[in-house]
């Protein structure tokens, strides 16, 4: 995608904010008990709430507005009945589409208490990020 002028620049921080704050805001409602059908549900409703549409739904007629895997699944997990319990640790991606500006987001949230492998995990995976962020302006 290549920005033209402040407007299409305006239209790419609109739907990455709602992005953003849609992984937040279900980083934050996770619970233990909750399904990660009802996960992506708070999801959905904020997308739409704010005009967007979710990416894989409308690109790959995925299952889901957004994929959100748990503990063993790698990647793209489709939200259905599976209960979040506690030690889990929940993957969620929020992909998401508006006036055809796309952006895409994705963070770990670990549901406490969790091991102290799930804590090690957490804290190297910030690690490398943190070191492959900073090799990019080396």
């Amino acid at each position: 995608m290549t920005i033209s002028n402040d407007d299409d620049l305006k239209s790419l921080q609109d739907i990455g904010r709602i992005v953003a704050q849609t992984l937040a805001a279900m980083g934050r409602a996770i619970e233990p008990g909750m399904t990660t059908a009802e996960l992506d549900r708070i999801g959905r409703t904020l997308l739409e709430r704010d005009g967007a549409r979710s990416a894989p739904e409308l690109d790959y007629d995925f299952p889901g507005a957004t994929c959100i895997s748990v503990n063993d699944e790698i990647a793209h997990g489709i939200p259905g009945a599976r209960r979040i319990e506690t030690g889990d640790l929940v993957n969620i991606d929020v992909s998401a589409e508006k006036a055809g500006f796309y952006s895409d987001t994705g963070a770990s949230f670990a549901v406490p208490p969790v091991t102290r492998r799930t804590e090690r995990l957490c804290r190297d995976g910030r690690r490398a990020l943190w070191v492959g962020i900073g090799q990019v302006g080396a």
